[in-house]
């Protein structure tokens, strides 16, 4: 569990100190913790943990775990986070495929869809297929039975002032493929994931909110959407999609809201992926400083620096794949000649994958360079193909680049990322659920 982040007595900063107390409660796990070690962990009064604690149990995101002896006086209660109190869902919008999670809050993935899409298909009906896709993922798995609009999420504000609903749905299309976890070359299933037990679930799926929206679901907070650069993070606008350069200006974020009527979130497909990893708590990774290179359709980067994923101004940082390092090279999607992703996937595209590691590597020792990381973590789908290959070959580059420059550190680590194929879409739904456990601003 992560200690130290220190809270405040303050009026103003009320919802920093809730996420610094939910934040150990999910930590804890099963186990629980005491009233007492959340004051010791955040630095809260006993009083102020316990008005904290107190809140989250009336609205249902707190429950006692039992109870643990101490070392004098009646035995303490332990509370624990309930993960079916919240859900999100986080998409992967990739040049040829969608990918949908359900998570709760606590990570755990509790639906999956997988679908066909061309991303340069047009807005409409890329829109309508991430639309479609999240109210059947919905439908499966939060609405009542009955059909009826249930009580507000109580993590979701009640006047729905974050996703006011103005226009007509248009009606539901037809329904894709349903897909669930699988291994990154695997076939797609038919079961789906096994759900928490905490999990108020219906066992079987339910229609589909009547008006289009999914404001029936009663814990689902909202929606992130992950798809390649560049984009404006904070709007919600897309730029020139690399490859895709119609997108320009498309208001993303408010075509969702507008049809699905719950707050949505978009973000670079590489920065959802490290927002994942650095909101993973202990399963992330043990580094404040990393970077994610993400080689699949194309190629990029998620920068985290101190724990936090580092956007830019403009959220154009971790533009990896489009550093020039062959003047005059090969044409690129994005205009410009010689970048390491046309470099890399032509080495792909050829069945080079030593020579695709090798340029991937180049880029890599460029980043350690600049930005002085820790780590370097490497994930997408045609990493996942051949691991070995590529960890071998960045990890090569990034030695003889440790060796020039001497020092006693050696040379920055190569690993595969953890999460596998869904590792964006789990970290989409992050962007929703990060800014409660005080893991970062994922709006």
């Amino acid at each position: 569990m992560r200690g130290g982040a220190g809270g405040a007595n303050l009026l103003a900063l009320r919802s920093h100190n809730t996420a610094l107390v939910l934040d150990l409660l999910r930590g804890a796990g099963a186990e629980g913790i005491s009233r007492l070690e959340l004051a010791e962990r955040t630095g809260l009064t006993p009083q102020a943990v316990s008005k904290i604690t107190a809140r989250l149990r009336e609205r249902g995101l707190a429950a006692e775990a039992g109870r643990r002896a101490s070392t004098g006086g009646k035995p303490r209660t332990v509370l624990r986070l309930v993960p079916g109190a919240g859900h999100a869902i986080g998409v992967h919008l990739d040049r040829d495929e969608l990918r949908a999670v359900l998570v709760d809050l606590d990570g755990a993935v509790v639906g999956e869809r997988r679908v066909p899409l061309d991303l340069g298909a047009g807005a409409d009906a890329v829109v309508e297929a991430v639309a479609g896709t999240a109210r059947e993922l919905t439908a499966a798995t939060l609405c009542p039975p009955d059909g009826s609009v249930a009580a507000a999420s109580p993590l979701r504000p009640p006047d729905g002032s974050l996703a006011a609903v103005s226009t007509p749905r248009p009606p539901d299309g037809p329904v894709a493929a349903v897909s669930t976890p699988r291994p990154p070359d695997g076939p797609v299933a038919a079961a789906s994931t096994p759900r928490p037990p905490d999990s108020p679930l219906p066992a079987a799926p339910t229609p589909r909110p009547p008006d289009g929206t999914l404001a029936a679901a009663p814990t689902l907070l909202g929606l992130g959407v992950a798809l390649p650069g560049p984009l404006d993070h904070v709007r919600g606008v897309l730029h020139r999609v690399t490859g895709f350069p119609e997108w320009d200006g498309f208001p993303l974020r408010d075509a969702l809201e507008e049809r699905l009527g719950v707050p949505v979130v978009v973000d670079k497909d590489t920065n959802a992926a490290a927002l994942g990893l650095t909101a993973g708590g202990d399963r992330g990774p043990a580094t404040a400083s990393f970077a994610y290179l993400h080689l699949g359709t194309g190629l990029g980067a998620g920068l985290v620096i101190g724990g936090a994923v580092h956007r830019g101004a403009r959220t154009g940082a971790g533009e990896f794949g489009h550093q020039v390092i062959q003047l005059d090279g090969p044409p690129c999607t994005c205009g410009a000649r010689g970048c390491i992703e046309a470099l890399c996937l032509a080495a792909v595209g050829r069945g080079d994958l030593a020579e695709a590691a090798r340029v991937l590597g180049a880029g890599a020792a460029n980043l350690a360079g600049l930005l002085d990381i820790d780590l370097v973590l490497l994930g997408g789908r045609t990493v996942a193909a051949a691991p070995g290959a590529f960890v071998e070959g960045v990890g090569a580059v990034l030695d003889a680049r440790a060796r020039r420059e001497g020092g006693r550190e050696g040379a920055v680590p190569v690993r595969i990322a953890p999460g596998g194929a869904r590792g964006v879409a789990e970290g989409a739904a992050q962007l929703l659920l990060a800014p409660l456990f005080g893991r970062g601003d994922g709006g």
